[in-house]
């Protein structure tokens, strides 16, 4: 099974379209995801996301509420 079957398929946003969404969404509201290395991730990130190196996510997805959008990058 692969981890983007537990995904619904959706749009990509750009830079701004992203921003006004997180601005729209309090954080308990969305879940940002971050997937890039951590030291790419400690280098700069947005507020509030939560780092699952892609590597990883198939091991992780419990570590994401499946009842929130999710925004990843």
């Amino acid at each position: 099974m692969k981890w983007t079957q537990f995904f619904t398929p959706a749009q990509s946003l750009n830079y701004n379209e992203a921003e006004s969404y997180i601005s729209q969404h309090p954080g308990e509201e969305i879940t940002i995801l971050d997937v890039r290395q951590p030291s790419e991730y400690q280098e700069s990130h947005i507020p509030g996301a939560t780092l699952i190196p892609l590597p990883e996510l198939s091991d992780r997805l419990t570590e994401i509420d499946p009842e929130k959008p999710t925004l990843v990058y």
